[in-house]
């Protein structure tokens, strides 16, 4: 009894050792210093954590986001993907049940001058495959693995559609605040030509001057003009992602957003878990593991079971009534013995397979943490430029105002007037820009970091 036991033991290492029946073990480490340098870890909070109710809290974004979430085209074909991989996997644990097949078949036999002679048969066959060197085991957990990465790459497309929605929306409402700053601009450009022409009336002005007015003001207009037009190809492309047709959307005001004053991007180790797209490679890994496990696998034997049972009225040639019951039992083995090398090239592929998944595994990592670093980078520059460019409007606003009581007086050139307009729009639109910076790299961050799959 003890030296059957060691024989089994020694029997499960030695399957083991070949790759049969060993597990994926999930990877539990990250490069050193992912987010860089310059990022300090401090606890494990994270943003990308925070509902993204919590975290939009503008009603018309959320509307938005609760529209696309419902309607949204590639949501619907991630799930419909779930669910083919969840068919897969079905059939993956089903393949250890036996199979049952009915073939029913009847005849009819006549010699001439005798009464014809009715047979039929009602077989029902069974054929079942031991699972003993792990291929059906293997298979099945390469399936489950790929009902998991379906569910991954569902929260993937979650996640991308909801900083989509966010980014095409404050990209709308820096085009409004754009477009308002513009329009302000063209009446004061309308007035400043009326008033140059006054001056230009009472022999305070040259023609030159009032042209080149004339010619500015024509300039902000087509300027406001082509806002229009981005705007409307904003709330299409805005449209698009809700799968509506082109319509107007309702929306808020760039001043006044809010969001989360504390930002925490987590430890490093938690991109593993909290990152769709990094689980995704992860499972693709895992997915190679176990098609090299079954690349060994098909070195060793396939054990079936068959049998078959019915009721035939027919047996050995005699005609029988009523029928009888007839079974049968078989057990074959494969054992393959030489096929041209395939064998050992398909394992060589699946090995080769598996180092390229753990190699874009770890490409997808330092994409994740680059991504981090970026956002976190772009968000700091655009908050310490927020300062200098409210200090830049308000000096040029000055300026302008000045020039223009210069110009009245007859003490400056309509030149100098020009400029400092010109730059103080220029100003003001960079201002708008980086404010809507400024939320698009929170909104980079907040996916960079996993946030949104969760719904």
């Amino acid at each position: 009894m003890n030296t059957s036991k060691i024989i089994a033991c020694g029997a499960t290492l030695l399957l083991s050792s070949c790759g049969i029946y060993t597990s994926y073990e999930p990877q539990t480490s990250v490069p050193e210093n992912l987010y860089g340098e310059e990022v300090t870890v401090s606890d494990t909070a994270s943003i990308g954590n925070i509902h993204w109710r919590d975290f939009f809290t503008d009603p018309y974004l959320q509307d938005l986001i609760e529209k696309g979430l419902a309607q949204n085209t590639d949501v619907q074909t991630a799930s419909l993907r779930v669910e083919e991989a969840k068919a897969s996997l079905l059939s993956a644990k089903l393949a250890f049940l036996p199979s049952f097949a009915l073939s029913p078949q009847g005849g009819i036999n006549a010699v001439e001058g005798s009464k014809a002679s009715h047979t039929y048969t009602l077989p029902v066959t069974a054929s079942w495959e031991l699972d003993i060197f792990g291929k059906l085991r293997n298979a099945k957990r390469q399936a489950k693995a790929a009902y998991l990465q379906s569910e991954d790459y569902k929260q993937a497309v979650y996640s991308s559609l909801i900083a989509n929605i966010a980014n095409t929306y404050y990209t709308l409402l820096m085009l409004d605040e754009q477009l308002e700053i513009s329009r302000q601009t063209a009446d004061t450009w309308k007035e400043t030509v009326e008033s140059t022409q006054a001056l230009m009336d009472a022999g305070q002005a040259d023609e030159a001057a009032v042209s080149q007015m004339r010619a500015t003001y024509y300039e902000v207009e087509n300027s406001v003009m082509d806002l229009e037009e981005q705007i409307n190809q904003v709330e299409n492309s805005l449209s698009l992602l809700l799968a509506e047709t082109p319509h107007k959307i309702a929306r808020g005001k760039l001043s006044g957003q809010e969001f989360t004053s504390r930002l925490s991007v987590g430890v490093p180790l938690q991109m593993l878990s909290n990152r769709p797209d990094v689980r995704m490679a992860e499972r693709d890994l895992e997915q190679a593991f176990y098609v090299t496990n079954q690349a060994n696998s098909a070195f060793y034997p396939s054990i079936t079971l068959s049998g078959s049972a019915g009721w035939t009225n027919s047996v050995g040639g005699l005609i029988t009534n009523p029928g009888k019951f007839v079974t049968s039992a078989l057990a074959s083995l494969t054992r393959p013995l030489f096929n041209r090398g395939t064998l050992i090239a398909r394992r060589r592929i699946a090995k080769a397979q598996q180092e390229e998944a753990l190699l874009a595994f770890e490409q997808k990592l330092l994409d994740a943490g680059t991504e981090v670093n970026e956002a976190l980078v772009s968000y700091q520059i655009s908050k310490r430029k927020k300062d200098n460019y409210e200090n830049q409007v308000a000096a040029l606003e000055k300026a302008f105002t000045s020039t223009s009581l210069l110009m009245q007086h007859g003490n400056t050139t309509y030149l100098e007037v020009l400029t400092a307009r010109q730059t103080l729009l220029n100003a003001q639109l960079s201002q708008t820009a980086n404010c809507f910076k400024e939320i698009q790299s929170l909104i980079n961050l907040y996916q960079a970091l996993g946030g949104g799959q969760h719904i």
